[in-house]
């Protein structure tokens, strides 16, 4: 009897021991479980909150807009100043710019009196001169054809050939590309005629 009782106790014993234990894992679930929920409930409050914060309207109109100039006003710029009479641009050229725009020329050209031929030829009193003046300089067959026909290099023609030699003259041998800026042009020719004993008048 004493046995069974010691038996019965024991068996008392340990079902207490595994419905504490069992209670146990349970309140430990329920505060891992809590946890995560807290986190999760956390979370997801601050990225609401961050969300309303930096809230952006979207644009009325998707993409960007490019503004793109229009070619018209550029491409009418050159005939306009084609067709601007020679004493309206040259009566706004200055000569002591245009001695110092001519000093790369130098390279090639000399400009004093009697002064000798280099790559180029000598260009004293070449302002309202004929054209190919210079004797006994090997001149290109283009421009000894102008110069056959008359040609003279008044203001104008000074002008233009400076511009681009090789397509105001087909034929040149000039090497130079040109002058691009139209009073830089014009002083050249300003300075050019300031070269001779007598400089003749510019165009009116």
């Amino acid at each position: 009897m004493i046995g069974d009782q010691r038996g019965r106790k024991g068996v008392g014993q340990a079902t207490g021991s595994g419905q504490i234990g069992v209670t146990m894992d349970s309140l430990e679930l329920n505060k891992v479980f809590g946890a995560v929920l807290a986190v999760a409930t956390f979370t997801l409050g601050v990225h609401i909150f961050v969300g309303e914060v930096y809230k952006t309207k979207p644009p009325k109109q998707m993409g960007f807009s490019v503004q793109v100039a229009s070619a018209t006003p550029a491409a009418a710029a050159a005939p306009a100043e084609a067709a601007r009479p020679i004493a309206d641009i040259m009566r706004e050229a200055d000569a002591t710019r245009g001695q110092a725009a001519f000093r790369p020329c130098v390279a090639c050209h000399t400009v004093d009196k009697g002064g000798r031929n280099g790559t180029g030829p000598n260009l004293w009193d070449t302002y309202g001169g004929k054209k190919a003046h210079i004797d006994g300089f090997n001149y290109s067959a283009a421009m000894r054809t102008a110069a056959g026909s008359g040609g003279q290099w008044n203001a104008e023609e000074l002008y233009r050939f400076l511009e681009a030699p090789s397509r105001y003259m087909r034929g040149t041998t000039m090497s130079f590309a040109g002058v691009s800026r139209s009073g830089t042009r014009a002083d050249i020719v300003a300075y050019l005629r300031t070269l001779s004993d007598a400089p003749k008048p510019l165009p009116q």
